[in-house]
């Protein structure tokens, strides 16, 4: 049952990129024009799914405990790929590609594409959305610290500034509070913004399937870095994922969770890192595209280990 839900669930995002690739190929939208829809799902739909995912769990001690452990494990787990893959290949770093491949190989989509499957996986837990956020505000910190310092290979451009004030710690602030105190959004207010929040997977794939028209099949499918960073977050990662949070005392559903975000292709901030610091583009837009697509086998396959975590 499981293989069959997160295959369609899949399917039906990776559907989402083809009007996308459409409009870019037959010239209806010109590459340029790219980066707005970015900024809209950055700057507008990001944020109302950090407020719709906490306004959908209720606050407990017990809830709290269970949100702080998932953000040590899964900020750990991130920090140790990063590191044991620079460990590996630092030597031969100064290539950009090798760099993004290493980020690439630990950066998850959790948030535009993992609230959906946990949405489809586990129906009666509306609370494990709130777990996505978490999960994404961990990658934030990483993106803006360590994953700007890897891709330029330059400290001057991790940026404090921009781990705190982004789109995401500013909904932070805004969420956290009414999270904190159970207050819930106004039922004039809370359509709209879970409406809003409800968009990101649409946009994040309508935005890959543009970028997917604008790439070259020899930069896309002829990098063997591609394949090795595809791998590792699509294969690797998930089964350490599923072997770290196997022993860790949390409720079953808390577990699936960990293990089904894990799951997720490469985060889309690995190609706004690249973009935004100018180095590994290609590289970086290649990875991307090419783990979301294969995840369409590697997910459901996966997910046939989620009665072992029940």
């Amino acid at each position: 049952m499981q293989f069959f839900i997160t295959l369609t669930t899949v399917a039906l995002m990776l559907a989402y990129a083809i009007p996308g690739f459409l409009f870019v190929k037959t010239k209806t939208i010109k590459p340029d024009s790219i980066g707005a829809f970015a900024r809209v799902l950055l700057f507008v739909n990001q944020p109302a799914l950090i407020l719709y995912s906490l306004n959908a769990a209720d606050f407990t001690l017990e809830f709290l405990r269970q949100l702080g452990i998932f953000f040590g494990l899964c900020t750990a787990m991130q920090i140790v790929v990063i590191c044991t893959l620079w460990f590996l290949m630092r030597r031969r770093f100064d290539d950009v590609r090798n760099r993004i491949c290493t980020i690439a190989s630990s950066l998850a989509n959790v948030g535009f594409f993992g609230v959906p499957l946990l949405e489809a996986i586990l129906p009666s837990h509306p609370e494990v959305v709130a777990f996505s956020t978490v999960f994404s505000v961990s990658l934030n910190l990483i993106s803006w610290t360590l994953a700007v310092g890897l891709i330029t290979y330059d400290k001057s451009k991790m940026s404090v500034r921009n781990m705190v004030v982004n789109p995401t710690t500013v909904s932070l602030l805004v969420a956290l509070p009414l999270f904190f105190t159970s207050t819930k959004l106004p039922s004039a207010i809370a359509p709209a913004v879970e409406l809003l929040g409800r968009m990101t997977t649409p946009m994040c794939m309508l935005i890959l399937g543009m970028r997917l028209a604008t790439v070259t099949p020899r930069d896309l499918f002829m990098n063997p870095r591609v394949y090795f960073a595809t791998a590792m977050k699509n294969v690797v990662y998930p089964l350490l994922s599923f072997a770290v949070i196997f022993f860790v005392p949390v409720p079953s559903y808390v577990k699936i969770t960990f293990f089904i975000l894990g799951c997720c292709p490469s985060a889309s901030m690995v190609l706004n890192m690249a973009e935004l610091v100018g180095e590994g583009q290609t590289s970086a837009a290649s990875t991307v595209l090419i783990s979301t697509l294969s995840c369409i086998a590697t997910i459901p396959l996966l997910s046939l280990m989620i009665p072992l975590l029940s």
